[in-house]
């Protein structure tokens, strides 16, 4: 496959629409550098638009004079992403909702964190040491780098905030298992809370880290009676939308929330959400109970930085992490301004 191959796509995004309304782009659409990039990668998932995933990478790039893009392909198509990689100029890609788990059994290769979460948010390549001419498809999971740094570098005193305390992880897709991961291997969490609407979702996730050997300080949050009893925790990970509580589980969830957030001790919360925006109704409530508030974008800069790692083969202090700081900070003042 070439960059001139055309293909079923929509724009702005590359998005495989139904059949009953295909139209047939070349793959320059997406960018008018297409032609001129030496390499490019992709950043695939669904609601792609106000991410800023691309703008972080593109920072990276300009900063070491690469003539690299990642461009948005919003889909859950695996076999359509699994395709465009077969270009000779793809570097990787960011993998995100809803495909973290469902691309797993396409890749050939997967690092120990990637294995042991169950979810992948990075594709790399490697050559195959049998067949050299062969790239093989490896996922790594670097939003535990990123959960982890976002509290490493913004709490300075973890030991009275978070450390040797119960956490909290609100979700139950491929983030909350990063962040349940995080948690127990790196910021020493004695016990962690799951909070999350759908039981079936929490009972899987318990199974699964069970599985994997870190299942046993997990505890499922599902009343708000069981909520006042429990001590509370020094770290909040919320990896569910920004969206207003609907259904009687989402205000249950809610109410849970506020339970904890009210309890006597107050710690540090990583709004895991930031797309469409980080300011969201969730950190404002943490906010207003007292609790230290990190931007899901902190997590953004941080994994993104370690998936550069991975493509470039550079070291994080090699990269431009104050010039990406930079941008995403004038693209968050652009928000907050809206």
């Amino acid at each position: 496959m070439t960059t001139t191959s055309t293909l079923t796509i929509t724009p702005p995004l590359l998005q495989h629409p139904p059949p009953s309304s295909p139209q047939t782009l070349d793959l320059s659409s997406l960018d008018p550098r297409i032609h001129t990039l030496t390499k490019h990668g992709f950043l695939f998932g669904k609601k792609l638009a106000a991410s800023m995933s691309p703008l972080l990478h593109d920072v990276v790039y300009q900063n070491l004079n690469l003539n690299w893009a990642q461009l948005r392909l919003d889909s859950d198509d695996i076999h359509l992403f699994l395709d465009l990689v077969q270009d000779p100029k793809f570097y990787g890609a960011s993998i995100t909702m809803p495909n973290k788990v469902s691309i797993i059994p396409h890749l050939n290769h997967l690092t120990p964190e990637c294995l042991d979460i169950g979810a992948c948010n990075t594709l790399y390549l490697r050559p195959d040491p049998s067949n050299p001419s062969r790239r093989l498809l490896c996922g790594a999971n670097t939003d535990v780098i990123g959960i982890r740094e976002s509290f490493l570098q913004n709490i300075p005193s973890p030991r009275t905030t978070y450390e040797n305390r119960p956490a909290m992880v609100i979700g139950g897709g491929g983030a909350a298992r990063s962040a349940i991961y995080t948690l127990h291997q790196y910021l020493s969490a004695t016990k962690i809370y799951l909070v999350n609407r759908d039981p079936a979702e929490v009972s899987a996730v318990i199974t699964e880290c069970t599985s994997r050997g870190y299942g046993d300080k997990l505890l499922h949050v599902e009343t708000v009676a069981q909520a006042e009893q429990l001590e509370g925790p020094g770290a909040i990970v919320a990896c569910i939308p920004d969206l207003p509580p609907v259904t009687e589980g989402e205000k249950t969830v809610r109410r849970i929330i506020e339970v904890m957030l009210e309890k006597e001790h107050k710690g540090a919360m990583l709004e895991m959400c930031y797309n469409p925006s980080p300011f969201t109704a969730l950190g404002r409530m943490a906010e207003g109970a007292g609790w230290r508030v990190i931007l899901g974008t902190e997590a953004m800069i941080w994994q993104g930085i370690e998936q550069d790692k991975y493509w470039t083969g550079l070291e994080a202090s090699e990269l431009p992490v104050k010039e990406v700081k930079e941008a995403i900070a004038a693209r968050l003042a652009e928000l907050q301004k809206a």
